[in-house]
């Protein structure tokens, strides 16, 4: 017998929430890493790393190889997640600071969205739309402050992150309702890894790698939890409860981040990313009430599927 509807919303929530938790260390353990190494390396280091127990994941648990769409579904995935967003970051946390940069993330959810409708045919309503598009502008407004009226590089390569990162979400979330969450991400990582290895070579030829303790400790962090076991709960909770309503719960991860670069890099961050980050969270708060999601026909049946 099929539990009330309303089950899979709530575990996509809880699911969503676990993977909002393992991100919201991202930005710091990535400033801790670039410290030493390589912006570049690290952003594709860390997937080119966790390709490998994705691989064996995949090989034990004998899963069944993806059809020709969805292998391009998932080079999507990987140029969002596993490429775009990670080189993005990390060359962004060399330029700004892991608080300013968690600020700036602050539009991914509404970044989301908007994939969410373009790739899988989620429908927000109005209120919805209104309410984060208010939220946004209220992060551009911090970006501009914060670089005395202009967007600094460190916002531009983080706003690209966002866009990519949404893409990311958005097809790996359609594709998670269905292959499952943790298969989206190892074969993503699987299909990057070839593509990985070249440019991995050539840049730690050059830069070496030379780093103490701490900028490991990021970097593998990274590797095995931001582009790993993170997405094993954000991909469930994303294809459960829905991409635009469980992407809305990215809006809590400013405030984990700025405990986690308080606490890990003594980052002093002051009100304004405080205020701008509250004010964020307001306005989606105050849109949640009309966020009323419509799938395609295709969705539709996908997620019932999926029950």
């Amino acid at each position: 017998m099929n539990g009330s509807p309303r089950e899979p919303a709530r575990g996509g929530m809880v699911f969503g929430l676990l993977g909002v938790l393992a991100f919201s260390l991202t930005l710091p353990a990535t400033r801790l890493a670039v410290v030493a190494l390589d912006p570049v390396t690290v952003g594709l280091g860390r997937s080119a790393v966790a390709a490998i127990p994705a691989a064996l994941l995949l090989f034990l648990t004998r899963q069944r190889r993806p059809t020709c769409s969805q292998w391009r579904a998932l080079g999507i995935v990987a140029l969002g997640v596993i490429v775009g967003f990670p080189v993005c970051s990390a060359w962004a946390m060399q330029r700004v600071d892991a608080s300013h940069g968690a600020v700036v993330l602050g539009m991914l959810p509404l970044a989301t969205a908007i994939a969410a409708f373009l790739r899988a045919g989620e429908r927000p309503s109005l209120r919805f739309w209104i309410a984060s598009i208010a939220g946004s502008l209220t992060v551009a407004a911090f970006s501009l402050s914060s670089g005395d009226g202009t967007v600094s590089p460190g916002d531009g390569a983080l706003l690209l992150g966002v866009i990519l990162a949404a893409l990311g979400y958005a097809e790996g979330g359609r594709l998670a309702r269905e292959i499952g969450g943790w298969q989206v991400i190892c074969w993503s990582l699987v299909l990057a890894f070839p593509f990985l290895v070249a440019p991995l070579a050539w840049l730690m030829s050059r830069h070496g790698l030379d780093a103490p303790l701490p900028a490991w400790g990021g970097f593998f962090y990274l590797s095995f939890v931001s582009a790993f076991l993170g997405f094993f709960a954000w991909y469930h909770g994303l294809a459960l409860g829905g991409v635009a309503r469980v992407g809305q719960l990215q809006l809590l991860q400013p405030f984990f981040t700025f405990l986690f670069a308080a606490s890990f890099l003594g980052e002093r961050f002051g009100w304004k990313p405080v205020i701008c980050a509250a004010l964020v969270a307001g306005f989606i708060v105050a849109g949640r009430g009309g966020l009323k999601l419509r799938r395609t026909r295709g969705a539709k049946v996908a997620a019932l599927a999926e029950t």
